[in-house]
């Protein structure tokens, strides 16, 4: 089996990684940072995110596994101290593979320039400088013109993420949905939006159509993009998936409940 490794680069995380890779190494399996099975995530969520970018291009190939080198995260579920049962468990292949959804967009500018792109957590869409205005179409039908300070569109294992903190739904990982959340939406006499989260099945689809020709900022992950003379964003449940090795029952809502809710 080839396998590789991701690091937060503290010294903690960098550490973990050479005992990990030893390790493996010693029982006989290949590190290969081009074209792995298995990715250790050591640091938090957001390291395992640039492992996930990483290897868009072979999705159906790579499976995902986090040790967390700070607080827990809902990635990276295994702890420091458990780094030799771990490799144990990947050297003897003692793991099933789960799969969950993930969110494409597609960036269509007026030139007829069009890029896609893959999120495991979130897209945001911003405008830097004035309020945000746009056109949103739910399945090719006009459903309200949005003017706030961004719109954030996410996925069911990012719900907890920064759509948790806007306010959206906590979304189960395996549902195959996506979710659009408003940032400070502006509602007077005038100017109305539904004003709630949107939860979409997979069969559907959302595009965003700017009323203006302004610049943007979009989000994908930890990646920052500046956009102009866009024509419109699609978002949609991705055809791919993320693979993550599972070792053991992974109690999503007791999860939820250590992280927002526990106090110990």
């Amino acid at each position: 089996m080839k396998f590789s490794i991701q690091s937060r680069r503290d010294d903690q995380s960098n550490e973990l990684r050479d005992l990990a890779k030893t390790y493996l190494q010693d029982f006989g399996l290949t590190f290969d940072e081009e074209e792995p099975e298995i990715v250790i995530s050591i640091g938090g969520d957001g390291t395992l995110l640039h492992a996930f970018h990483r290897h868009t291009h072979r999705l159906d190939k790579v499976a995902f596994v986090g040790i967390h080198t700070g607080h827990l995260g809902f990635y990276a579920d295994w702890k420091p101290s458990e780094l030799e049962k771990l490799v144990l468990s990947i050297a003897k292949k003692e793991y099933n593979v789960v799969e969950y959804p993930l969110l494409q967009v597609r960036v269509q500018h007026n030139n007829a320039e069009t890029n896609t792109y893959l999120a495991l957590n979130e897209i945001t869409v911003k405008s830097p400088d004035v309020t945000l205005v746009m056109d949103i179409e739910l399945n090719g039908t006009h459903f309200e013109r949005f003017r706030g300070d961004g719109l954030c569109v996410s996925t069911p294992s990012g719900s907890t993420a920064y759509n948790k903190a806007l306010g959206g739904a906590i979304i189960h990982p395996t549902l195959q949905a996506f979710q659009i959340t408003e940032m400070a939406s502006i509602n007077n006499r005038v100017f109305r939006t539904v004003g709630s989260s949107l939860v979409l099945p997979a069969h559907h689809h959302c595009v965003l159509k700017p009323v203006t020709n302004q610049k943007f900022t979009m989000t994908i992950d930890h990646i920052h993009l500046e956009q102009t003379d866009l024509k419109s964003i699609t978002f949609n449940v991705a055809s791919q998936k993320v693979r993550f090795a599972r070792f053991r029952p992974f109690p999503f809502w007791e999860r939820v409940h250590d992280s927002f809710v526990s106090n110990d």
